[in-house]
């Protein structure tokens, strides 16, 4: 919007004449001046270079005593459009917050790099020709220059992208640390593939599926078997395929209605050879370990919920001689099961399907098809079309259609049909469900559209009775009674849920058809990804098709040159094509030979590459050790900055900050190769971050036309409370920042027109940091204010000299001390707490005390207050601290300790109320007693004026601050 207060250069000061009387006064080209002379400074002298513990910390003594502090921010991705002033937030954060923790005497870790391989540099090479490097690097040094003008105090030596070769060698090296890994369920961890094959070699573990001994089987059955066990393992899985874009695209790029965020083109279920995390095998401790992090409750509900753990049976139903195993958390309801759904994706559902349809069976069942098989396919053709999202919605009309086969109930014998329907998804439970439409509203609209029987199975409380043909609805309880649940082996009739649950288990596990289990909503993370720019799997297969783990000699594997590097697209509508990725177009790359130990072989690459996720899962580690070419890094340097400690069971990160739409994904998939890891002995930390906190959004307005276009917000004008745009009223909303809604502010606009400290003590200043909140621009003035206030306190404007006098501590004034001795006692617990808005409230409390005293400011109050704010507003506090005659960096000063005979208030003022209203106000001592307070409120004499006589009911205390009094 169009502004009207006047430069920062000439605020208060009468504009060019003013700057003539007063040329040393702190303006925006000073400020200008001052901050990248202490940025050149700093970057110089290496003062933000974290030592570590082999060496460095070895020869000094001192510093080796000092505790560390380890604090990241999120990966940033490297956009092209730069930085808006919303993206420096969390960075200038953990940037205030480090530097109090180097002031209170920590050895800190503090810097930041960048997660560089992604989708939206590959879009910009499919549209321009441009190697995704080339942007992605232009894009990392214009925001490193950005960075570097907000006075970011980052360890530069330990910086890198994931696009470095150095950095996803290693990347590489743990995908193969977790493809040589399997899950052992007794030990509880993971172990090298290769303990598995010794156990299978000597017998001790029974070879799945086969009698044969291990040396009997095939290359080919023997990598077959072990990718049953491979934490990282390749399968045909389900996934979201879109031919028109070429690619198969992950859940968070589909949109509700099944098509693809980019290009909106349908997006179809296709199973496909891929690889896999099996996260799955770590669900318990990755749910269990949350306790014991400290990170906002509301982030781990959100991981537990997508953990999903839930405790239940499976249960067999018989079917022509085999089974169809579901898993349910109310076995209790057995008797209630009427029907069963299966996911049309199931790989059961062909085997079952019968080629014409049984007698009898209902015409509403079969879809209008002639046979089983063509209802089954035309279904399923149906079912692809849509996104698990749009699946699991409630939707009104149940589909679904009947294959031709009937299971058997287990607890009655009754025979059961068995339907398809989309609502039942391949990737929860067994893919398969047990159908009680009496107790849950799914199942019951089925039913009713399907028109089968509901059974009662739980006494209805809220007077419905049991006759289900006059129900409504479903009648979901987990406290009324069971009922109609007997036979002549077992009865749950008259138990509870949990008796019932508990007996019924009991039965099926002694019948042997079925078994007391736990089940996970979490399913395997899928890791390919048909693309360009991501990392390549350091994976070759040989000529039958086994999967061949390159040596670490070989690493890194790194991308070869491409001629295009879009994906080959097709007939948007076609399902059945197969993706072409962009790497399988280099035959001189794809196909090469190798000598993998037994003598040159010709091998086929693995053409898919990794998801941008994997840069990310393990960049924490790095940032300790980062030129080390040897080891994903030495032991004794994690254990100093990562490892376990007293508050901190399972080791990580101090300090981690970033946004909360990371809750579940990134969070997960790190804290998974951080265990993984641990178990095989390369870390001793098995979480990767201890504290979290999520920053809140800065938001911005965004101005709209009539016809709903974002119009730029800069050339917007308020006129009489309305908004226009070129003389036409727009609308004005409160919502994100960013380039396309023509709102975004850049910090260097803001640093240019008032300095980088006061875009600092801004962001700071707007608000808990946890909430978010609007920008107003012209607002940031009032921060300025503060530093020129602050420099006028310190420095004559006119001469330049210092004007703070020498004075010892007992010639000062009480009312400063005070103020003084306060604002460090309230600074020091608001900056410990990460509440920087109410410490630059009291940073300007004191300040303003100051510049209302009048008079020179005495040197150790200036010196005081300097390091107060060093934190906040570094550059400042550098130029200050060296014009009060030190010659070393503020940044490694001392923070101030309060005197606590000054902190604490000689009288607090206690309010009186008679009948509610406020009477008297009262100076009294922070340590008065309750029966005190009393007897000085009731002998008041505008209380007793008040009273008129009257008596007194009740009298309520609340010492030292509030009487109450009740006249009878």
């Amino acid at each position: 919007m169009s502004e009207t207060n006047s430069s920062p250069a000439a605020e208060g000061a009468g504009g060019a004449t003013a700057e003539v009387a007063a040329p040393h006064r702190y303006t925006a080209a000073m400020a200008a001046e001052i901050e990248a002379r202490w940025q050149d400074f700093w970057e110089a002298d290496g003062t933000y270079e974290a030592p570590n513990p082999k060496g460095d910390l070895a020869g000094d003594p001192a510093l080796a005593a000092k505790p560390k502090k380890f604090i990241m921010d999120m990966f940033p991705y490297p956009s092209g459009a730069g930085l808006h002033v919303g993206h420096p937030l969390g960075y200038i954060a953990t940037d205030v917050f480090a530097r109090f923790q180097r002031m209170t005497g920590h050895n800190v870790l503090h810097t930041l790099g960048f997660d560089a391989f992604g989708l939206p540099a590959e879009q910009y090479a499919v549209q321009t020709g441009t190697h995704p490097r080339v942007s992605t690097e232009a894009n990392i040094e214009n925001m490193t220059a950005q960075l570097r003008r907000l006075g970011l105090g980052h360890d530069k030596r330990r910086s890198f992208a994931t696009i470095d070769p150095d950095y996803y060698k290693w990347t590489q090296w743990i995908f193969l640390q977790i493809f040589n890994s399997w899950y052992d369920d007794e030990a509880k961890k993971a172990r090298p593939i290769s303990q598995l094959i010794a156990q299978f070699e000597s017998g001790e573990r029974a070879i799945p599926g086969t009698t044969r001994a291990w040396n009997q089987l095939s290359a080919a059955e023997r990598a077959d078997v072990l990718g049953e066990y491979r934490l990282a393992y390749a399968s045909d899985a389900p996934v979201n395929w879109c031919p028109g874009l070429g690619t198969v695209l992950a859940n968070e790029e589909v949109t509700a209605d099944g098509r693809s965020e980019r290009g909106n083109f349908p997006v179809f279920k296709a199973k496909l050879r891929q690889w896999n995390m099996r996260i799955t095998a770590y669900a318990d401790r990755l749910l269990d370990d949350l306790e014991a992090l400290d990170w906002p409750e509301a982030i781990k509900l959100q991981q537990r919920n997508w953990i999903g753990r839930s405790e239940g049976a499976r249960v067999d139903f018989p079917i022509d001689g085999e089974r169809i195993t579901v898993f349910t958390t109310r076995p209790d309801t057995l008797f209630g099961a009427t029907y069963m759904v299966l996911a049309p994706e199931h790989p059961l559902v062909e085997k079952f399907t019968p080629a014409a349809w049984p007698e009898g069976t209902h015409e509403v069942w079969t879809g209008g098809h002639a046979t089983p098989a063509e209802a089954v396919a035309a279904y399923r053709a149906q079912a692809a079309s849509k996104s698990d999202v749009e699946r699991q919605a409630e939707a009104k009309d149940k589909t679904g259609v009947f294959i031709g086969a009937y299971a058997t109930n287990p607890v009655n014998g009754e025979q059961v049909p068995v339907f398809i329907a989309d609502y039942v998804l391949m990737g929860y439970g067994t893919g398969a469900i047990m159908a009680v439409p009496a107790g849950d509203q799914r199942d019951f609209e089925f039913a009713r559209a399907f028109e089968l029987p509901i059974h009662c199975i739980v006494e209805p409380t809220d007077g419905r009775g049991t006759d289900t043909s006059t129900w409504e609805d479903a009648f979901a309880s987990y406290d009324a009674k069971i009922i109609n649940s007997s036979n002549d082996d077992i009865s749950l009739d008259g138990l509870g849920v949990v008796e019932a649950k508990a007996r019924i288990t009991e039965w099926l596990e002694r019948k042997g058809i079925g078994q007391g289990t736990v089940n996970f909503r979490l399913r395997d993370w899928l890791f390919s990804r048909q693309r360009y720019w991501g990392e390549p799997f350091p994976i070759v297969y040989d000529e039958d098709g086994i999967a061949h783990a390159l040596p670490e000699s070989m690493l890194p594997l790194e991308l070869p040159e491409v001629e295009d590097y879009s994906p080959r697209t097709f007939d948007p509508d076609d399902a059945d094509t197969q993706p072409e990725t962009p790497l399988s177009r280099n035959e001189e790359w794809v196909n090469v030979t190798l000598d993998l130990g037994d003598g040159p072989k010709k091998y086929r690459r693995e053409t898919n590459t990794m998801p941008n996720w994997a840069g990310s899962c393990w960049y924490e580690l790095r940032y300790l050790d980062p030129h080390n070419s040897e080891k994903l890094v030495d032991p004794a340097i994690e254990q100093y900055w990562m490892g376990p400690r007293e508050g901190q069971p399972h080791g990580g990160v101090d300090l981690y900050v970033g946004g909360a739409e990371h809750a579940v994904l990134h969070l997960l998939y790190a804290r998974f190769w951080s265990k993984v890891l641990y178990d095989l002995g390369h870390v001793s930390s098995a979480e990767p971050f201890h504290k979290l906190f999520n920053q809140g959004m800065i938001q911005a307005y965004v101005y709209r036309d009539s016809r709903g276009i974002a119009v730029p917000a800069a050339e917007v004008e308020e006129r009489d409370g309305a908004y226009y745009y070129q003389g036409e009223k727009v609308s004005r909303l409160l919502g994100k920042m960013g380039k396309s809604l023509k709102n975004a502010v850049t910090p260097d606009e803001i640093a240019a027109e008032y300095g980088a400290d006061t875009l600092r003590l801004y962001e700071m200043a707007m608000g808990p940091l946890d909430v978010s909140r609007p920008w107003d621009t012209r607002a940031v003035v009032g921060q300025f204010r503060l530093l020129q206030r602050l420099w006028r306190n310190v420095v004559d404007e006119t001469t330049g000299e210092v004007t703070v006098v020498d004075v010892a501590e007992s010639d000062i004034d009480e009312d400063t001390l005070r103020a003084l001795h306060k604002a460090i006692d309230g600074v020091r617990q608001d900056l410990e707490g990460m509440r920087f808005n109410t410490a630059i409230a009291k940073v300007t409390e004191l300040n303003n005390h100051l510049t209302k005293a009048g008079g020179a400011v005495p040197r150790s109050v200036a010196e005081r207050l300097v390091l107060l704010i060093a934190p906040l507003a570094p550059h400042i506090a550098e130029e200050l601290w060296r014009k009060l005659g030190h010659t070393d960096s503020v940044v490694h000063q001392d923070f101030p300790v309060a005197d606590p005979a000054y902190v604490v208030d000689e009288t607090v003022t206690c309010v009186v109320q008679v009948k509610g209203k406020v009477k008297a106000r009262l100076e009294v001592s922070p340590s008065i007693s309750d029966e005190e307070l009393e007897k000085v409120a009731l002998a008041d004499e505008k209380v007793v004026a008040a009273l008129g006589g009257a008596g007194i009911r009740k009298v309520i205390v609340r010492a030292p601050k509030l009487v109450n009094i009740v006249p009878a």
